[in-house]
């Protein structure tokens, strides 16, 4: 991190302002070298107004900030340079500082540095880009606290919980000796670690909420063709997103769409329909949405009124027993062939007429938003990595656990806690590989 690093923060095109990033120990000294005024006795947080130059020729007016270490972003010196929105200017100063001897950033490596820096945790550095593609409000909410540390703080407390526990039995394994020191059996130490478990099996069950919240909810429309699978997804969605025709097998992969309810985003998937066919494009798209019927939170499963249940139809049902799912009857307009009493609970609708469709969404509501889904307290983790984390933690205290059963020496159960204290610290980056930093940074978006 010896070297100065240089990105466009803005998107690139047509607008008001541009902003390019400079960070590194000479992105003062760099600036300077192609602004028309003097920076290098430049006050720290502070604006200046002048010229972008290659040598003799002005590129751009514009207005530089400069921020000195370690009250910054990266903890580096940063300088950020407004110029006016374009592609060409932005582009050319960009070029500017690249021949005064910037490099290029890398995708979040001005966050990456924040972070090897201590500016902030990796819990912190990937709520950052979080909250950047951010789709729905709660979405933010989740993003923010995390941003903020809240979340930080979360898995912190635990940690320290956690270490207490291991410090109480160290004591007893390195000094036995000391008469006033209370002997630690592992009945003694069993409540504190089955209370600490429940914490932690609750943290997990709340972050997959929010992990639901951030990314939404997976929808899988199922059926037959020609059972109105394509038309539901574009009334849904209020737009023609999915091509109808009254051929059937006209929609052989998968067509996606979202929509937003109460705040939690819906990731709506129209599958191919489900037959036997001799065609081999066909097939692969059916073998995708039996796939999809795994894969997805939520399957809606469509049937036609005006034709009897088939025994693919039974087949899938009998699939989807144990899923969270909603069965509808479409084509209500039509004649009543389709024998209902072997249906537990639908809704009854005409996509073609627009009814019903309400109810479609009140019960994705009950399902999910009323009962499943608790968002008053945002703090909470929302992504695979950490919840991966938290659960190979737990996993550790039930090995602990399991060995107090088996009344395994007590220097065995700490070995199973300290393993569950590390997984907690990889969460929040206490530790850490490489190979994760170039992972986890490499899906940021440049400049950031």
């Amino acid at each position: 991190m010896e070297d100065t690093i240089v990105a466009i923060s803005t998107t690139l095109g047509l607008g008001a302002i541009s902003i390019i990033r400079v960070s590194g120990k000479d992105s003062i000294s760099l600036v300077d070298k192609v602004f028309s005024k003097d920076l290098t006795k430049a006050l720290s947080h502070t604006i200046h107004y002048g010229f972008i130059k290659d040598k003799n020729e002005k590129i751009d007016e514009v207005l530089v900030s400069i921020m000195k270490a370690p009250k910054t972003f990266t903890r580096e010196d940063i300088v950020e340079i407004n110029c006016h929105g374009g592609i060409a200017v932005t582009n050319k100063v960009l070029e500017v500082l690249l021949k005064n001897g910037a490099r290029l950033a890398e995708p979040g490596e001005f966050t990456k540095r924040a972070f090897l820096n201590g500016r902030i945790d990796l819990l912190e550095a990937e709520a950052t880009m979080d909250l950047i593609s951010s789709e729905s409000d709660k979405a933010r909410k989740i993003s923010i606290n995390a941003l903020t540390g809240e979340t930080s703080s979360l898995i912190k407390n635990l940690r320290e919980e956690l270490i207490k526990i291991i410090s109480n039995i160290e004591v007893n394994i390195d000094y036995p000796e000391y008469e006033d020191i209370e002997e630690l059996t592992n009945d003694k130490i069993l409540p504190s670690i089955s209370s600490f478990r429940n914490k932690l099996e609750e943290i997990i069950k709340k972050s997959k909420d929010s992990k639901v919240i951030k990314e939404g909810i997976n929808v899988a429309i199922i059926g037959r063709p020609n059972v109105g699978k394509s038309s539901l997804l574009n009334a849904l969605l209020e737009e023609e997103k999915a091509i109808v025709t009254d051929i059937p097998g006209t929609t052989r992969d998968t067509v996606e769409g979202k929509i937003i309810i109460d705040g939690i985003i819906l990731n709506l998937i129209d599958t191919a329909g489900i037959r036997k066919s001799n065609d081999i494009v066909e097939q692969i798209g059916v073998e995708k949405s039996i796939k999809m019927i795994d894969s997805s939170d939520l399957v809606i499963f469509m049937l036609n009124n005006n034709e009897k249940l088939s025994d693919d139809e039974k087949t899938i049902l009998d699939k989807i027993k144990d899923k969270n799912k909603i069965i509808i009857v479409n084509k209500i307009d039509l004649e009543d062939v389709l024998d209902k009493s072997i249906l537990d609970n639908y809704i009854e609708i005409s996509v073609k007429e627009g009814k019903g469709i309400y109810k479609i969404k009140e019960e994705i509501k009950r399902l999910f938003i009323n009962n499943e889904i608790e968002t008053s307290d945002m703090t909470y983790l929302s992504n695979a990595r950490s919840i991966t984390l938290l659960e190979k933690a737990l996993n550790y205290i039930d090995e602990a656990v399991k060995a107090i059963s088996l009344e395994s020496p007590i220097d065995i159960v700490e070995i199973y806690l300290k393993d569950a204290w590390n997984s907690l610290g990889e969460v929040i980056g206490e530790t850490y590989t490489d190979e994760l930093l170039d992972e986890l940074f490499s899906r940021f978006c440049l400049g950031k």
